[in-house]
C-alpha cells in the first residue's frame, strides 16, 4: 500500500452535558456522539513520501487556517514521535465540512490521519490511540468512529448501540468558535447541576431514541445562540418542518441537526431547506458509525 483514502465524518453530539470549568480550564463532559455516513464528510488521502506535507482543497479550504497549524500534521508528527519513525506522507484534505461548526471536522480529519498512517506505515494501532487524547477532546471518539458516550475531557469513550438515524445537518454559515461559547457558559455559572446520565437505556428503535433524547439537552446551545443568533434561526427552521422528531445544536455550534422519521423525509427536508436558504450548508445523511476503512 502506498496510497490510502478515507472519509472523515461529521461528528454529531445528540446530547451534550457540560460540567463546571476546572482548574486546568477544561470541562468534564457527558455526550452521546454519532457520525455521518460516507455521504457527508471531508476527504482525506495519505500517500507515502519522504517527508510530511499537507495540501488543502475543497469549498472550505480557505477557512481552514494555516496549513502548518493543521491538526492533521500534528497527528502525523505525534505518530512519528511515538514510533521514532522516519517514514513520511503526503497528506491531502478535501475540506467539505464547515469550519468552527461544532461537528468535529478538524478532529475527524486528525483521526483519519491516525488511522491511515497506522495502515500505511504498518505500525501498532495502540500508538494512534495513545496519541489521540493529546490532539483534542474529540479525537479519541472520532478515532473509534462508533456511536459512543464521550466522558471526562473526551478521553473516556464508551461504545453504545444506536440504530442508524435519518437526519439533516444544517449550518447557517456563521462561524462559532468553541472558546467564546465555553467562556460565556462559564460566565453564566454553567455546570452546577452536572451529573452523568448513567447507562444508556435499551431503546427499541430510532423513534424511541429520539423520544429519550428530548429529555436531554445541549448545555452550550443557549450561550451559542446568544453569541450567534443565526443558530436560533436554523433551529426554528428545523423545528417548523413536518416529520422532525428532534432538532438540536451539535457541539458548541453553529451546526444543528434534525432527526427525521425516515431517509425519505430527511431528503425532502434537506431539499426544502436548500430552496429556502440557499446560503446555508444543508446535508441529509444517516447518523451512526463513521465510514472508516
Amino acid at each position: 500500500m502506498t496510497r490510502l483514502t478515507a472519509t472523515a465524518a461529521a461528528k454529531v453530539n445528540l446530547f451534550l452535558h457540560v460540567g463546571p470549568v476546572k482548574a486546568n480550564g477544561r470541562h468534564d463532559l457527558d455526550s452521546l456522539v454519532v457520525f455521518s455516513g460516507p455521504e457527508v464528510g471531508d476527504g482525506v488521502t495519505a500517500e507515502l513520501a519522504d517527508g510530511l506535507s499537507l495540501e488543502v482543497t475543497g469549498p472550505y479550504a480557505s477557512a481552514s487556517g494555516e496549513t502548518g497549524d493543521n491538526l492533521m500534521l500534528k497527528a502525523a508528527r505525534a505518530l512519528q514521535a511515538a514510533t521514532s519513525s522516519q517514514m513520511g506522507a503526503r497528506l491531502t484534505l478535501d475540506k467539505r465540512l464547515p469550519v468552527a461548526a461544532g461537528i468535529g471536522g478538524g478532529s475527524s480529519d486528525a483521526a483519519a490521519v491516525l488511522r491511515l498512517l497506522t495502515l500505511l506505515w504498518a505500525i501498532d494501532p495502540a500508538h494512534a490511540a495513545a496519541a489521540a487524547p493529546g490532539l483534542g477532546g474529540d479525537v479519541p471518539v472520532a478515532l473509534e468512529g462508533l456511536p459512543a458516550l464521550m466522558r471526562g475531557e473526551g478521553e473516556q469513550v464508551v461504545p453504545v448501540s444506536v440504530k442508524p438515524l435519518p437526519a439533516v445537518l444544517v449550518n447557517p454559515g456563521a462561524l462559532c468558535p468553541t472558546g467564546p461559547v465555553f467562556r460565556a457558559y462559564d460566565a453564566s455559572g454553567g455546570g452546577g447541576d452536572f451529573a452523568l446520565i448513567g447507562d444508556m437505556p435499551q431503546l427499541p428503535d430510532a423513534a424511541g431514541l429520539s423520544r429519550w433524547l428530548t429529555l436531554q439537552r445541549n448545555d452550550l446551545e443557549a450561550p451559542a445562540i446568544a453569541l450567534v443568533p443565526a443558530i436560533g434561526a436554523a433551529l426554528s427552521a428545523l423545528r417548523a418542518q413536518p416529520g422532525v422528531q428532534l432538532a438540536r445544536m451539535s457541539g458548541s455550534g453553529a451546526t444543528c441537526f434534525a432527526l427525521c422519521e425516515s431517509a425519505g423525509s430527511a431528503r425532502a427536508l434537506a431539499a426544502a431547506l436548500k430552496a429556502q436558504h440557499p446560503d446555508w450548508w444543508v446535508e441529509a445523511c444517516s447518523l451512526g458509525a463513521a465510514p472508516w476503512p
